[in-house]
């Protein structure tokens, strides 16, 4: 298996960056922009994504933490800080809880709560628009990107999100499409909706940062860390703490500058 790696470099302790759903690497743009120098931020693309290989099937947070872990060992490093958005974040929880042994910190990008089965149709419906461009052909790559730029949620439009669109796409007959098929991500959203992240907040015993987004994506309510899933969060893992962003939403929360999220993350890295 392949796991394509990206690095901004830096003289600090590492951080492992896991993307969400139908992301890659590439979002992690512009936080590794604001933390490289600081440390050294490594960014990977989940199977089935990016550059990374694509198995028909294999979807789930186990084998996402198998590959994890060989990326550690191919990397030389013994123990690491993981920093997850959305599907990266119960990617993290599984991490942390399976393999405590290898886990400095981790840092949750709005996600990570046990939603319940109402608020997974509402989140489903938030990210629609991400889904359902997958295995679309457009004829060409400013077609795919003027798709890309009709979400609400990309707006304001930057360079970062369209380096990620870049990275996104590939040429097929007829035109361009994502890399990613639709069929593994169906896999993954079944596997996820089967998984008890609970179980997993009372294993994790390092250091926890949950940045939330106070912000729907298309509506108030579809929020992927919405307040009562962080307060059960925060009573499983008395250890973690909390920084909330109001005036971000589930994207913005990786593709906009926020200073306050930078250092927040700063700040936590500083701690013991």
């Amino acid at each position: 298996m392949k796991i394509q790696v990206g690095e901004w470099p830096g003289a600090g302790a590492p951080i492992l960056c896991l993307h969400g759903l139908t992301a890659n690497l590439i979002c992690y743009e512009i936080i590794a922009d604001a933390l490289k120098g600081t440390h050294r931020v490594l960014a990977m693309d989940l199977r089935g994504r990016g550059l990374s290989d694509k198995p028909e099937t294999g979807y789930s947070l186990e084998t996402h933490c198998r590959d994890i872990k060989a990326v550690l060992k191919d990397l030389g490093l013994a123990k690491i800080t993981l920093m997850g958005h959305s599907l990266g974040a119960y990617i993290c929880l599984a991490f942390a809880a399976s393999y405590p042994e290898l886990t400095e910190r981790i840092i949750l990008l709005d996600g990570g709560a046990e939603l319940s089965a109402e608020q997974w149709v509402k989140v489903g419906a938030g990210i629609n628009p991400s889904v359902e461009r997958l295995g679309k052909v457009l004829p060409s790559i400013e077609a795919y990107l003027d798709l890309a730029r009709q979400a609400p949620f990309f707006k304001p439009w930057n360079q970062a999100i369209e380096d990620y669109y870049r990275y996104d796409a590939h040429e097929v007959p007829g035109g361009v499409c994502s890399r990613i098929s639709p069929s593994s991500i169906a896999e993954e959203r079944k596997n996820l909706s089967q998984v008890k992240p609970s179980e997993f907040y009372p294993l994790v015993k390092c250091s926890v940062l949950m940045v939330q987004a106070k912000k729907g994506m298309l509506a108030h309510d579809d929020l992927v860390l919405p307040d009562d899933g962080l307060q059960r969060m925060l009573e499983a893992m008395p250890q973690a703490r909390h920084v909330i962003l109001p005036g971000i939403h589930h994207f913005s929360m990786v593709f906009q500058p926020s200073r306050e999220r930078d250092q927040a993350i700063l700040e936590f890295m500083k701690s013991t």
